[in-house]
């Protein structure tokens, strides 16, 4: 089952290898970059920022009174950071983290609570969630402390998460009547197994703590010391994807997402496409003349 990301077919392949400078049709003259169009851009709940000499975009959940609550305001002010430093031609990756004690402590209860299943249904008040995952470029969520609910699926929506030493995982939903309604029932199973994510779903409580998460894989590594030291390893970590090739990042990007979506032999298949892909890329060529010759590649993002 695909967890709302379209079926990857052969045309895609040219989004994702064409990843090259902007360059105004007329003159030749390149456009400004998209990421430097936050630089100052003032949002109503969170932070956008270029970091790392502009090669990293970070995103700061900044309702800390609220716990980060993720109200409908928050999740479209999210949407369209992630969608401009996607655009931008000199990021290469993006670290996503929360102000305060919380990554994000859940879904906003008051925005809900009101909602019959045909407002629900009919306005697909989550929907826009799946844009998350339509994002070509890695997303890192720095974890600190609570990521409860919509907080969890949303660090589960990035690609690598790193856990503060704080951090807390949990689908509390069944407390409020309901269940997990953007990803939770079909993603913690894959990264936790079922006995575990079983149990915390049903109990609502339970929550896993840092180590464990690493142990059990849903955490890439615990981060020790204060919550700037967790930005600052996730942003250091994104600075180095950065360093690689654009395309091919985006490219093995959507053959890893393959693989966690996809049957075994349905993925395999993929991953030859795409892999034949980037033969069509000239940063495959330097890549390879660069080993061949013993020395560092100098990749275009071609």
């Amino acid at each position: 089952m695909l967890l709302g990301r379209s079926e990857t077919t052969i045309p895609q392949f040219s989004r994702l290898i064409h990843v090259t400078k902007a360059v105004d049709q007329e003159g030749g003259i390149p456009v400004e970059d998209e990421g430097k169009k936050l630089v100052g851009k003032q949002y109503e709940c969170i932070h956008a920022d270029l970091v790392a000499d502009g090669d990293v975009g970070l995103i700061t959940l900044d309702r800390p009174k609220a716990l980060n609550a993720l109200s409908h305001a928050l999740m479209v002010e999210v949407v369209d950071a992630l969608q401009t430093f996607d655009a931008s031609t000199q990021v290469g990756a993006i670290v996503l983290t929360g102000k305060g004690k919380a990554f994000a402590a859940g879904a906003d209860i008051k925005e809900m609570k009101d909602k019959t299943m045909v407002d629900a249904y009919a306005s697909r008040f989550v929907g826009h969630w799946n844009a998350v995952t339509a994002i070509r470029k890695p997303i890192i969520a720095a974890v600190n402390g609570y990521a409860l609910g919509g907080g969890c699926e949303l660090a589960m929506l990035c690609d690598i998460i790193l856990a503060g030493e704080r951090a807390q995982f949990g689908q509390p939903e069944l407390n409020l009547g309901t269940i997990p309604g953007i990803g939770g029932t079909q993603r913690l199973i894959r990264e936790v197994g079922k006995s575990r994510a079983m149990e915390m779903i049903l109990t609502g409580k339970n929550f896993m703590g840092a180590q464990e998460a690493a142990q059990r894989g849903l955490a890439c590594r615990v981060v020790p010391g204060e919550d700037a030291a967790l930005v600052a390893e996730a942003i250091s970590l994104a600075k180095e994807i950065s360093k690689q090739s654009k395309p091919v990042v985006a490219i093995a990007k959507e053959a890893v997402n393959t693989a966690y979506e996809l049957g075994l032999t349905e993925g395999i298949k993929r991953e030859q496409i795409m892999f034949y892909a980037t033969f069509g890329l000239e940063d495959q060529k330097e890549g390879m003349s660069a080993f061949v010759d013993k020395r560092s590649p100098e990749f275009k993002d071609k």
